[in-house]
């Protein structure tokens, strides 16, 4: 990562991805081995469950079916009532094992690729064993931002309720009222698109700097001003390109009964591959952005003192200090 930081405020949108695509090409070997051991785990978790999800609801279905044609009363119908609560109660479970599975693996995920990106921009001798050895230090950081963050969605979303109902109940049903309603989504929309761009760098903090949780929020949203057009650019690109790949695999691989199974299965390994190379650029793009967003706002990032952080993890962490952080500003 031969680019000075002061040049690095000057990549555009389409600068960011081929800066991302050279460093994973230069480094193609270590990002090889971070794609192997969790990328390529998390790419088959997320695939998998879409089929199983197909399969647990299409039990649910055939069970509620046959209890609606079933006399009430009768045995039949009794064991039906047990087995859709038993299937009801194995979805759950199954939904809550996986996302407690693919949460773990993502955050795993991100604090590699975010270590092994700072420590090449740092030139500290970097191995896949000292990446590994450092991954679940800062996966607990990584794990209090997110929880931070899911409170902030909860809220966010809950207030949203609140004036949404107000909206339907107070507004006239007319083409007026129409407007609103959707001036208000639109509002909803940019919020959550907003939160969402915060959640991406405040996870790179969380590994980069000593804030983690709401002061590793509050740090990604004062990066993000001025750049904020280019930042949700990224991330609607890259939400649609997982939505496409997502809707891929259910319409031609999940439902795609009607296919060849030679073409079912090449369908898969496509969109496995996709969604394996979507997930590694991903991680690569946020911590560009981050390196992008500290560039801007002309906050120096010395390779001594993030060098010298990164190390932290490699024996037992204590918590920097601001001062230790490679956070002072320079002057053009």
């Amino acid at each position: 990562m031969d680019r000075e930081q002061e040049e690095m405020q000057f990549l555009g949108f389409i600068g960011i991805f081929k800066e991302s695509y050279k460093i994973i090409f230069s480094w193609r070997k270590i990002f090889s081995q971070i794609t192997i051991t969790l990328i390529l785990p998390l790419t088959f978790i997320f695939l998998s469950h879409l089929e199983i999800l197909n399969l647990l609801f299409r039990d649910i279905r055939h069970t509620e079916f046959e209890k609606e044609v079933t006399r009430p009363g009768t045995k039949r119908y009794n064991n039906l009532s047990d087995t859709l609560s038993s299937e009801l109660i194995t979805l759950w479970l199954f939904k809550i094992a996986y996302f407690t599975i693919f949460l773990i693996l993502s955050l795993l995920s991100i604090a590699a690729v975010v270590y092994t990106i700072a420590s090449i921009y740092t030139g500290r001798e970097l191995t896949f064993k000292k990446v590994i050895s450092v991954v679940p230090k800062v996966w607990k950081r990584l794990m209090v931002t997110f929880l931070c963050m899911f409170l902030a969605f909860f809220v966010y979303n809950l207030l949203a309720l609140f004036v949404f109902v107000i909206c339907f109940v107070i507004l006239p049903y007319n083409t007026f009222g129409a407007i609103i309603i959707y001036v208000v989504v639109i509002i909803y929309l940019m919020g959550y698109v907003y939160m969402a761009v915060i959640w991406l760098l405040a996870s790179v903090v969380s590994v980069l700097e000593s804030s983690y949780g709401f002061k590793a929020m509050t740090k990604s949203k004062d990066l993000i001003k001025g750049n904020r057009v280019v930042a949700i650019s990224i991330f609607v690109l890259l939400y649609l390109s997982f939505a496409l790949i997502q809707f891929l695999f259910e319409a031609l691989v999940v439902h795609g009964s009607s296919l060849a199974t030679w073409k079912r299965l090449g369908f898969g390994v496509l969109c496995f591959v996709l969604l394996l190379t979507f997930f590694l650029f991903g991680l690569v793009i946020e911590t560009i952005l981050y390196l992008i967003c500290k560039s801007y706002h002309h906050e120096n990032i010395d390779k001594g003192d993030l060098s010298n952080h990164l190390e932290s993890y490699l024996g037992e962490y204590e918590p920097l200090n601001g001062k230790d952080v490679q956070l002072e500003q320079y002057h053009v």
